[in-house]
């Protein structure tokens, strides 16, 4: 049981997918203006990545290893994540408007956002159980929300700061992400992954 909490733990915290494995930097910088835009946004990634990293799993295990077929895992897990994000824009697109249109781009960026990609190749890379693969999937998708919040929020604040002209926009935003950074780097003594 221990070991599930430090994987869950570790991909949250220590192996951010954004701020330490830097994966799925064009949604950091492109949704966090707004904290309901970054929290609808980590919400949807994180529920893509438990979907792939199951059915990755499962298509790795069942199907593609026994019949030799691991030389098509790049194309197999692109077509999943693809799959799985144009599910995600049509649900959204029905039940909730205001969130499709706040995400714009994004949403369809979601399928080439390379935390996704990532998270399929590391299940493989690290062995994981079907279990593990589940939990590192919404600890990297907890971490990626944490990520997304916090950017959002300390944004929203800087509207009301004194901040230099040469400084706002990007140069900021590229500022406040390499702070985050470092400061998740921070926690890389905490779990040894």
């Amino acid at each position: 049981m221990t070991e599930l909490v430090l994987l869950f733990v570790g991909s949250a915290l220590v192996n951010n997918f954004i701020l330490t494995r830097f994966l799925g930097i064009c949604p950091f910088l492109g949704v966090t203006k707004e904290l309901k835009s970054a929290a609808g946004m980590g919400a949807a990634v994180t529920f893509v990545l438990s979907l792939t990293s199951i059915l990755v799993w499962l298509v790795h295990h069942l199907i593609l290893v026994p019949l030799d077929l691991v030389f098509l895992q790049y194309a197999v897990y692109i077509l999943i994540i693809a799959v799985l994000v144009q599910l995600l824009e049509l649900f959204l697109r029905k039940t909730s408007r205001a969130l499709y249109d706040a995400f714009g781009i994004y949403l369809a960026l979601i399928t080439t956002n390379c935390a996704i990609m990532g998270l399929a190749l590391l299940i493989i890379a690290q062995e994981y159980t079907l279990a593990e693969s589940l939990l590192f999937a919404l600890g990297g998708g907890a971490g990626f929300s944490l990520a997304m919040c916090m950017m959002a929020g300390i944004r929203q604040e800087l509207r009301f700061a004194d901040v230099p002209v040469s400084v706002q926009g990007p140069a900021l935003a590229l500022l406040i992400a390499g702070i985050m950074s470092m400061t998740f780097m921070g926690f890389s003594g905490l779990v040894a992954m």
